[in-house]
């Protein structure tokens, strides 16, 4: 047993979530790959049972003075899980998307090269901090070192035609009735019925920038009391410009938004520094102008520095700089705000932090590493994959990709289906052995899937002429409309800015599915999400006589001792939390004045319980089952109506995104990489779906880098040769077939490639192992 242990990662009778009372051995210090259908159990294996128990386990090592200090993770639903190593989860989540967050923030380049220009740039600015734009030595005083300037509109702001009592000022948080709209109306200091535009210069100076003196104000207990008056510009500075816009609240910062003018700062032109760090330099360089470099420019310049002093400061960043390019983000510039990155760049920045580590013996755990990669990318990430390994790591990846999937030493498939169906181990072993397998990723890895022959002839076309935005070069292209249309090119080509920032903009009628998150509180739900909920409430009341709300877990309906989230959460300090099942509604999450009430036999409760197929069979009435056909429609009809939105996977919500916009007639659908997340069998449940819609008479557009759309599209837009301002050229235009002869294009090497048959496919049920199987 010991053996084991050192040699595996042992779980026994794991439930969490879908998980089916699994047994498990994952061999250590290798490359483990992950692979199932979405919602098949693959994150609840990695993630909410490895990952989850390392770091408890880890936080068990640590005082209890420590502990209360650090956030806290349950026992995953498990009866054993042995033989773990400190866990390192590389997931999808954004990089950072505050705006004082860039590339070279990001990656910890920035302050390497802070530490070179405090000891080698002239002038000298002072010590590394003075060439922070995060830091008060090194901003820009007027935009605090946010690039951006954005100003009160007092336009926007006030209607001058209007008194103070008359509403004058349009911003609702200082609108009348608050407490700021009491510090201007009832202040003594000026007429509140009186126009605005009736103002003396004086008046409105002081209502706009008066401050440090006291006012007399009644409190809600009608005494008289004294208040520090600020005017309205300088309360709007201090609560909202100069917190910086991007940390507000969603509703707060879009009320901000109307009140303002943005713009790049005219102080700093956008180098967030101050005057003393944007005049120093190194060889006619300022830390600005290095930051505003691409990668591969960079490092040229940085090879260049032969200071004894500087150059093994040089050569740091040059090696955490290589292995940006490494990785095919030698396009990107370190002055890239990450907010602004995708998430398949996000994740590729993650992994080259990690690389530079000389920590062994670690468990690195990938969440589909490959989403948003062209394939000339995915064989760079398996090499860094590589790596780690051989630094006598253990490997642990999520992924759907066939080039990820190649580079694993073992191979867990889960399944056999989603949700419910999902759940077990029915494949363990090599690639090889998964490729001759009787399973779906097995059949699925043996298809080859030719360009398509017969394409659909377009019925018109939408122009884009000139654009220059970024790094295109003055592209001009026609988008065909009634057909589906493959937008390729490798990473930093100008896919996105062609289709969002010039396309979309001059067709503002399409309908764009991008990458933006969805809610996910573990209150929202697919009813929820899709609407379904209301009209649920509704007939339960128009059925019963009572009221919608009681029929609402977040409202008159919630259980009062779970408040509605039918659990439990118990804090025990300086131990683990305890989420314990609600006793008083047993999970429903319902009080019991709800659940006394039945439609067609089913609570409110029972009908959340349902799968969206199942529902469809209860309730045909037309605004439920418009709604639950467009889950069907995305291949989702098996999840729970009440399901927790947390509990579903990134392609599960991706999918539920897209079910929200279907059902159109003549619109033009714009989709970003779609195929993120989702199984080789998914993806073609995907392209059934865009079949659908181009031939009910919709025209749809896809940026993508899945070989398999590719091949499937009437018609293939390429852009490149690189990325950057390598990129930003139209390489190739017309039919994926056509696409198999063209040259110098990374997409059309590739499409050729996944054409060929790899030795040894022929199919074998040997393979083939269940659950009881791989326990044995």
């Amino acid at each position: 047993m010991r053996a084991a242990h050192r040699d595996h990662i042992l779980i026994k009778g794991a439930r969490q979530n879908n998980l089916k009372d699994i047994t498990l051995r994952i061999p250590r210090q290798q490359i483990v790959v992950f692979t199932g259908v979405s919602g098949s159990g693959k994150s609840s294996v990695v993630f909410d049972t490895v990952a989850a128990e390392s770091r408890r386990q880890l936080g068990e090592t640590f005082s209890w003075y420590v502990r209360n200090r650090m956030p806290r993770h349950e026992r995953p639903d498990a009866d054993v899980i042995d033989g773990l190593a400190p866990a390192v989860v590389v997931d999808q989540r954004p990089v950072g998307v505050n705006s004082r967050s860039t590339v070279g923030t990001a990656t910890d380049i920035h302050a390497v090269l802070r530490v070179l220009f405090s000891r080698c740039a002239r002038p000298s600015a002072g010590e590394a901090a003075a060439y922070s734009f995060n830091d008060p030595e090194g901003m820009c005083p007027e935009c605090d070192g946010l690039a951006r300037l954005a100003r009160l509109d007092v336009a926007k702001m006030l209607d001058t035609s209007k008194s103070l009592n008359g509403g004058a000022i349009r911003f609702a948080p200082f609108g009348v009735g608050t407490f700021p709209w009491q510090l201007y109306a009832e202040s003594g200091l000026f007429d509140p019925d009186k126009p605005l535009r009736e103002f003396t210069a004086e008046e409105m100076d002081l209502l706009l920038h008066g401050k440090s003196f006291r006012v007399p104000r009644l409190n809600r207990t009608g005494e008289m009391g004294h208040n520090a008056y600020e005017g309205i510009a300088e309360r709007f500075h201090r609560l909202y410009l100069k917190r910086g816009l991007d940390t507000l609240p969603d509703r707060q910062r879009r009320e901000a938004l109307e009140m303002v003018t943005d713009g790049v700062c005219p102080a700093c032109d956008g180098d967030r520094l101050n005057a003393a760090a944007r005049a120093s330099r190194i060889g006619g360089h300022s830390i600005a102008d290095y930051c505003r470099m691409e990668i591969g420019e960079l490092i040229g310049v940085l090879e260049g520095i032969d200071d004894p002093v500087g150059a093994p400061i040089a050569q740091a960043a040059i090696t955490r700089l290589r292995r940006l390019d490494a990785v095919g983000l030698g396009y990107l510039t370190l002055d890239r705000p990450t907010g602004t990155v995708s998430g398949g760049e996000g994740q590729r920045l993650k992994v080259v932090r990690h690389l530079g580590s000389s920590l062994t013996g670690m468990t690195y755990i990938f969440d589909e590493p490959s989403a948003g990669m062209h394939p000339a990318d995915v064989g760079r990430l398996g090499r860094l994959l590589v790596q780690l390994r051989d630094k006598g790591n253990t490997v642990l990846v999520v992924e759907h990709d066939p080039g990820i999937i190649a580079i694993a030493d073992h191979v867990i498939d889960m399944g056999p289906g989603a949700g419910d169906a999902g759940g077990h181990v029915v494949f363990q072993g090599t690639v090889a052995e998964l490729r001759r397998a009787d399973t779906l990723t097995g059949r699925h890895l043996r298809r080859r899937t030719p360009p398509r022959r017969h394409v659909r002839r377009p019925t018109g076309r939408l122009t884009v002429t000139g654009a220059a935005t970024h790094n295109l070069r003055g592209v001009t292209v026609d988008v065909p409309t009634g057909v589906l249309t493959a937008v390729t090119g490798v990473a930093g080509s100008g896919k996105s800015t062609l289709i969002h920032r010039e396309l979309v903009p001059r067709h503002p009628e399409a309908i764009v599915v991008d990458q933006s998150p969805i809610a996910a509180s573990r209150r929202a739900s697919p009813a929820t999400y899709l609407g379904v909920m209301d009209h649920l409430r509704r007939l339960f009341a128009h059925a019963t006589g009572a009221d919608p709300g009681l029929f609402s877990h977040n409202a008159k309906g919630a259980c009062p001792t779970c408040d509605g989230n039918g659990v439990i959460v118990t804090d025990l300090a300086f131990m683990d939390p305890v989420t314990t099942t609600c006793r008083a509604c047993g999970g429903t999450r319902y009080r019991p004045e709800a659940l006394q009430h039945t439609v067609r036999g089913r609570t409110i409760a029972d009908v959340l319980d349902l799968t969206a197929r199942q529902a469809l069979q209860v309730f045909p009435e037309r605004p439920v089952a418009t709604r639950l056909r467009a889950l069907t429609d995305v291949g989702l009809d098996y999840l729970r109506l009440g399901q927790p939105l947390t509990t579903l996977s990134g392609g599960e919500r991706q999918r539920l995104k897209l079910a929200t916009r279907l059902h159109r007639t003549g619109a033009v659908y714009v989709l970003d990489e779609p195929t993120t997340g989702l199984h080789m069998a998914d993806v073609d449940a995907l392209l059934d779906l865009l079949d659908r819609l181009v031939d009910t008479g919709n025209t749809v557009i896809v940026i993508e880098h899945d070989l398999k759309v590719v091949a499937h599209a009437d018609w293939v837009i390429d852009l490149g040769p690189g990325g950057g301002r390598h990129g930003g050229r139209v390489l190739f235009t017309g039919t994926p077939a056509q696409l198999l002869t063209a040259t110098g294009s990374a997409t059309a090497d590739h499409l050729r490639e996944s054409l060929r048959e790899p030795a040894d496919e022929r199919p074998s049920g040997g393979e083939h192992r269940t659950d009881a199987a791989v326990s044995a």
